[in-house]
């Protein structure tokens, strides 16, 4: 099984009619990076348990139903009285979404460390705000790094809100202490140069420097998603492997990223690659096909409105 660690919350969308410059409608859409790699799993049919907190509001109980209609299970979701975070989402060009939160007293940063984990669980997902606010993000913290011990495999995409971050420099330190815990990064381009500290257009040269020190750290692999453009891996062996993306109508981008975070975790799991040595060892065949399914996974999101991963009928 594979645990998923981190928020949901709720994005506020705006209404497709609305011209730009005036406020419309905004539509509430189930979300949160976690949350959407967690439902994606569940519908790709791996036995998938979510580490998070809800609230008892009305947000909260939907959030849980979804969980559950997704097969996820959710015997350990703590829930609290606190209100669900919100994220008021804008569009760019190319549907590319853009988010303002709001977090302060939400559910989410209350959860608290359950101890260790299930035996089953053999791979663990971290990422997004929750391995940013407190006290939610120590507790997480320790979960990786104890579960990392177990000798589970350790899947981390940071998925950098920016805005979020109060200290730079001092979460870019935190980062590189999870890494000797990471056996698989997972991050976009734009998160690689900002933990990189390059500013405006990053040089990919530099970029993929990066992604060798973040590897010498640590984790088995590193993955760089380049939006419509594919999806390169730092394989075990140091050798990149590059795969295009794959061609869609691009509604938005909301919940993009995290479904390729799942879809990677699936590959993994059917392919019973779940362990760091497994994930060193993939050769660049096995990581194209990977990639692959990842990238054919991502272009169905994309097809459609807010965070909505596919079945795996529909990629079957």
């Amino acid at each position: 099984m594979i645990a998923v660690c981190g928020e949901a919350l709720v994005d506020l969308v705006p209404d497709p009619s609305t011209a730009e410059g005036e406020l419309g409608p905004l539509h509430p859409r189930l979300g949160g990076g976690p949350y959407n790699a967690a439902i994606a799993l569940g519908r790709l049919g791996v036995p998938v348990n979510f580490q998070t907190r809800l609230s008892t509001d009305r947000f909260g109980d939907t959030l849980l139903d979804r969980l559950r209609e997704a097969g996820v299970d959710t015997d350990a979701v703590q829930r609290g009285a606190e209100p669900t975070a919100l994220a008021v989402v804008g569009f760019g060009a190319g549907g590319s979404a853009r988010y303002s939160f709001h977090t302060a007293g939400t559910a989410g940063r209350f959860f608290t460390d359950p101890g260790p984990l299930p035996e089953e669980i053999t791979a663990v997902s971290f990422g997004t705000l929750s391995m940013v606010l407190e006290p939610g993000a120590t507790a997480y913290e320790s979960v990786l790094f104890r579960q990392a011990r177990s000798g589970a495999l350790v899947v981390l995409d940071p998925n950098i809100r920016a805005d979020l971050i109060d200290d730079a420099e001092a979460y870019r330190a935190r980062f590189g202490t999870w890494l000797g815990g990471v056996g698989l990064l997972k991050l976009s381009a734009e998160d690689a140069a900002w933990l990189a500290r390059q500013p405006g257009e990053a040089d990919p040269a530099e970029l993929i420097g990066a992604l060798r020190r973040w590897q010498q750290a640590g984790p088995a692999a590193v993955v760089l998603t380049r939006g419509a453009e594919g999806m390169t891996v730092l394989t075990g062996a140091g050798e990149l492997v590059e795969v295009p993306g794959v061609d869609a109508p691009v509604v938005d981008t909301i919940g993009a990223g995290d479904t390729v975070q799942a879809a990677l975790l699936a590959w993994l799991y059917r392919h019973d690659a779940l362990s760091e040595a497994a994930v060193r060892a993939l050769d660049r065949g096995q990581w194209e096909l990977a990639l692959r399914f990842a990238a054919s996974a991502a272009a169905v999101t994309v097809s459609r409105p807010g965070a909505q991963p596919p079945c795996a009928d529909e990629l079957d």
